[in-house]
């Protein structure tokens, strides 16, 4: 415990940097007003850094401030040319040739070419930390080739579906070839040379991440100035700051603080079909890439019989109603969400692993887990207890109240859990790393393309024995559904790679490394006195921020506001000084900024 004199050292840092954070935005004031929009985010960045990053709020920023070869169209959501203004493939879909667009440049100035785009792909291809984020996307890639600086060629081994949806941001070879270590870079020298809508110019780390307008954008500067995103530690803060004004839109909102939002004639709630699906994920027997074992996940978990009862013993209607407020749809399939009509598969008939006690009962008694005097179970001759624990994120109520069904529904069955509530970079490190867990809570938000949710189950998307690579969901490796991945990944005709990729959300489902509990509907508020226009993505009742492109911030038109520029900064100014103050009355935390760490189940 501190003593007097250490916490009022530490209160007076906090306040001395509340007062730091709070003069950065005020530096450049200008006499000419600035149009701003300031985004509340309820998670912050894992990096800055695009090989690193596989947040949704780092990923969507890394959306708005680098290029990719094609973006989704925004009311189609299919390919549409981006930083490749056009592309042809070979009669045997081997090779693709892109024809990089004419006149772009990097906000520094310099032209981008398809040498930038080469340097990209083949960084993935051959260093094991770039390819944290995007590595599955580059596995069948053969060569990777610039012949000239508008013409890029892309040879694979085998036919690739997804060539024309590749999730790879690209970055400027003549600043990331001087970096000696990927693994190791943050990418926090700013203004940072990128190519969409946005650079980023500010990063306070768990605080906000500050992005201005780029001019020599090639669809041209969108209509504000300036875009400030502002982490916060839990909903119920984000909530609060957009109905006080000091955010103008949020993102990702829980049921409870969007139904806080009713009322006030301010607000406009939206409430459309999610891309996400929300799971648990089981330790099925975590190993590296190479199949060596880590982690302590519960021995019982290699079982699918096992697995297979915990499913069973899951009341999804019920999670949907009493934990998101009905605002969400309860589980009937694997990990893709229904908004993806095509790609969505539904358990039916015997397929279906329905809500059944005496089900999930059955198959533990018929595999050999004895209950003991105190209805807990164990393993079969006499083994280990049936006691797992079940991660979830800190101070996050929504979770805490998914734990009391959980809790309650697998005691009826022999299992006991216990709720471990962890930071969030202590839960990413424990779940998708050294694998210290037994079932945690996960999920991810679906791209138009599902190859990128799909490929997070692979073998290969575990990490590598010294820790790098990786990007694994659940340390789940099956040869079935590998072939199944790879045929999807070869297989031109649509409908055909369709069934594919159902058959592989059917192998989840019934192998249960992951359980889909419900997709989350998408909510979100923005005040319409700061925003006069924002276009969704897709443009009829889709998603604002989040969205799988970066049309909704190009769109976004700020209301013209009397404010001075200089005081309607990043949102920093009132958030932290407010948090400084609780601080300095004597709240006893010692986090200066009660803004959260960004959750591993708000990953990409």
């Amino acid at each position: 415990m501190l003593r007097t004199g250490a916490r009022l050292a530490v209160l007076g840092l906090g306040l001395s940097m509340a007062l730091s954070a709070t003069a950065l935005p005020m530096a450049h004031a200008s006499p000419q007003q600035k149009k701003i929009v300031r985004l509340g985010a309820t998670q912050s960045m894992d990096s800055m850094n695009p090989f690193l990053a596989v947040r949704l709020i780092s990923t969507s920023i890394h959306r708005w401030t680098y290029g990719y070869l094609t973006v989704p169209d925004s009311k189609t959501l299919k390919p549409s040319p981006d930083l490749a203004e056009s592309w042809k493939t070979s009669p045997d879909k081997l090779t693709w040739t892109f024809t990089i667009r004419s006149g772009a440049t990097w906000s520094d100035g310099r032209p981008i070419t398809a040498g930038d785009a080469a340097w990209t792909f083949n960084k993935i291809m051959t260093d094991d930390a770039a390819k944290t984020a995007n590595g599955p996307a580059v596995e069948n890639f053969d060569t990777v080739t610039a012949p000239d600086d508008r013409t890029l060629v892309i040879r694979t081994k085998k036919p690739q579906a997804s060539m024309l949806e590749l999730p790879v941001p690209i970055v400027p070879r003549h600043v990331w070839e001087r970096v000696p270590d990927i693994g190791a870079f943050e990418n926090e020298t700013y203004p940072a040379v990128g190519s969409g809508p946005y650079i980023a110019v500010e990063h306070s780390k768990n605080n906000y991440v500050k992005l201005r307008a780029n001019p020599s954008y090639w669809r041209g500067a969108p209509g504000i100035d300036e875009l400030h995103v502002v982490f916060y530690e839990n909903p119920e803060a984000a909530g609060a700051g957009l109905r006080k004004g000091d955010v103008d839109w949020i993102g990702r909102l829980a049921p409870p603080q969007f139904g806080a939002l009713e009322g006030d004639p301010n607000l406009v709630r939206w409430n459309t079909q999610g891309r996400r699906a929300s799971y648990l994920q089981l330790n099925p027997g975590a190993a590296t890439a190479g199949g060596e074992p880590i982690g302590d996940g519960h021995p019982a978990l290699k079982d699918v019989r096992v697995r297979r009862a915990i499913h069973h013993a899951i009341d999804k209607e019920t999670l949907a109603t009493q934990v998101q407020n009905g605002l969400a749809v309860p589980a009937d399939g694997s990990i893709i969400p229904p908004m993806y009509e095509e790609f969505f598969w539904r358990a039916e008939g015997d397929k279906v692993v329905a809500f059944d006690l005496a089900e999930a009962n059955r198959v533990l008694d018929e595999a050999g887990y004895a209950k003991g005097a105190d209805g807990i179970r164990t393993m079969p001759g006499g083994g280990r207890r049936l006691e797992m624990r079940f991660s979830i994120h800190t101070e996050d109520p929504v979770e805490d109240k998914l734990a009391q069904f959980l809790t309650g529904w697998l005691r009826q069955i022999g299992i006991q859990i216990t709720t471990r509530r962890l930071d969030s970079n202590k839960f990413t490190e424990e779940t998708g790393g050294t694998a210290l867990y037994d079932i945690a809570i996960s999920g991810w938000s679906v791209n138009p393309d599902p190859e990128e949710v799909l490929a997070t189950h692979l073998c290969s998307r575990r990490p590598t024995a010294s820790g790098e690579g990786g990007g694994t969901e659940s340390f789940f490796c099956d040869d079935e559904f590998e072939r199944l991945y790879q045929e999807q990944l070869a297989e031109l005709d649509r409908p055909a790679r369709v069934e594919l990729i159902k058959r592989m959300q059917e192998r989840l489902y019934t192998e249960a490394p992951v359980i889909a509990l419900y997709y989350p509907n998408n909510l979100e508020g923005y005040r319409k006195d700061r925003i006069a226009s924002i276009t969704s993505i897709p443009e009829d009742k889709g998603i604002l921020y989040g969205g799988s492109g970066y049309w909704p911030v190009y769109s976004l038109r700020a209301v013209e506001r009397a404010v001075p520029a200089e005081d309607d900064s990043a949102g920093v100014v009132r958030a932290v000084v407010a948090v400084a103050a609780v601080v300095l009355a004597g709240a006893g935390v010692l986090l200066l900024a009660r803004r959260r760490r960004a959750t591993a189940d708000d990953r990409e």
